[in-house]
């Protein structure tokens, strides 16, 4: 840019500054003439020679159709000056285009580039305020930018891994709430890494997360380890899972209809993240309502990235069939085909979720179940059946277009053939205009809409 612009300075100096002075294209300008032009046309002869003179019969023969005589000479005198400012300027003009379409791909790169994997020196320079006002917190080494926190001190602040402090649990372990100071509490997934299947998750992790930085997605603060066992800690997300707050206690009563805008719109954000902007793309492979957490504020973060894929989309041959029933897309669980609309499937489901209060899976029988999506597509099409099944929790108080425009996307999102399902940066452009301003959207609510008017009671 800095060459851009000197280069656009110079040119405009040059033309501000000589315009009153003798075009040095002219006679008698100070300039070294070209050895070919000059054998046609330097130097010009005096007024007082003759018109025929040597010279312009010289040029003639090399440019019949020009004018012999004063007037001609005059009239050549004119031309080439204008003929060598035109060539000049179309010279200049097409090198500060390249340089500015340098210049746009330079930033575009960039941009890209910085989103999507921040460097080591980010990395630690963000984490270092969050760690260095704990003095209990020692760092006993490094694995290129990935802290590793000493173990004793997980197993202090877990009080010695004590069942009380248990968050969850997942296929290899379970995660703990941690105090490792007076002011900290994180939290902290124990791996039993006998297997490798286990290691291999807990590795893949690592390397993935310590690497990402985005508001949707969980934020990595360190890793340990001792004997088998393995180690991540993560920020500590006080409301738990969107399963957890769906399908617990509370049944989705803290979770309004706005809300569950707002986490649908939060997962989207952290699944383009993935998709579009990681170098090179990012497939999550287990996204759910377990792995979508929630922060005090009800923001929500995608979390538990060891079955991801970095580029799986080229690289799916030696992949291991992985992820949860319900969930999986029909394409990737047939024929193993892996690519990021296997992740936009799993969010339709999530969606659905978010929209009936169902699990992806119930049984019917000891020996039978059936889907979520088998069950609901049928009347998710249907505007007479749709408000019937959303779940009770937030039924008659949404919009109804709303409730339609959901509905549309989540039945696109699940479609059984992957060409057919839109990209995730569509479906967050979709959900944006129907999560409130406060809550990160656009919409811009003017007046409360009676229960189940369909009536329209918002501006966008």
């Amino acid at each position: 840019m800095k060459l851009f612009f000197v280069v656009v300075v110079n040119f405009v100096a040059f033309v501000l500054v000589d315009q009153n002075k003798p075009c040095p294209f002219c006679v008698g300008a100070t300039v070294v003439p070209d050895p070919l032009v000059s054998s046609m046309s330097a130097p010009l002869p005096p007024p007082s020679f003759s018109p025929t003179s040597p010279i312009a019969s010289s040029m003639a023969s090399f440019s019949p159709g020009i004018q012999q005589g004063s007037e001609g000479n005059q009239m050549d005198r004119h031309k080439k000056p204008l003929i060598a400012l035109i060539v000049t300027c179309a010279t200049l003009g097409a090198v500060l285009l390249s340089l500015l379409c340098l210049w746009f791909y330079h930033r575009k790169y960039k941009f890209l580039k910085r989103n999507a994997q921040s460097s080591d020196a980010e990395k630690e320079l963000a984490l270092s305020p969050f760690f260095g006002k704990f003095n209990s917190i020692k760092m006993v080494g490094n694995k290129g930018s990935v802290t590793v926190i000493e173990y004793k001190l997980i197993e202090k602040g877990t009080s010695n891994f004590r069942e009380s402090n248990i968050l969850g649990e997942g296929g290899f372990g379970c995660v703990y709430q941690a105090r490792l100071d007076d002011s900290l509490i994180v939290a902290v997934k124990k791996l039993d890494c006998a297997t490798e299947d286990a290691e291999k998750e807990f590795e893949n992790e690592v390397e993935l997360l310590h690497k990402i930085q985005h508001p949707n997605i969980i934020s990595f603060l360190g890793c340990s380890n001792d004997g088998d066992s393995r180690f991540i800690v993560y920020e500590l997300m006080h409301n738990g899972s969107v399963e957890t707050q769906l399908h617990g206690p509370s049944h989705g009563s803290a979770l309004t209809w706005p809300m569950r805008m707002k986490i649908a719109l939060d997962a989207a954000r952290g699944l383009e993240y993935l998709h579009e902007y990681c170098n090179p793309p990012v497939i999550h492979r287990d996204l759910k309502t377990s792995n979508i957490l929630l922060d005090a504020n009800f923001n929500a973060k995608l979390s538990d990235f060891g079955l991801a894929v970095a580029d799986g989309a080229k690289n799916n041959n030696n992949i291991k069939l992985s992820g949860t029933l319900g969930y999986v897309a029909p394409e990737y669980l047939l024929d193993g085909k892996l690519t990021d609309k296997s992740d936009v499937y799993a969010f339709g489901v999530v969606l659905l979720e978010l929209l009936l209060g169902r699990r992806p899976v119930e049984k019917l029988a000891p020996t039978q179940c059936q889907s979520l999506v088998t069950w609901a597509m049928p009347q998710l099409t249907d505007r007479s059946k749709l408000p019937h099944i959303v779940d009770p929790m937030i039924k008659d108080t949404m919009d109804l277009k709303h409730l339609y425009q959901v509905a549309a996307v989540a039945v696109l999102c699940v479609q059984p053939e992957p060409s057919y399902r839109p990209l995730i940066t569509d479906v967050l452009h979709s959900l944006v205009p129907l999560v409130p301003v406060e809550l990160g959207g656009t919409l811009r609510v003017t007046q409360a809409a009676p229960p189940g008017n369909p009536q329209e009671s918002s501006d966008h």
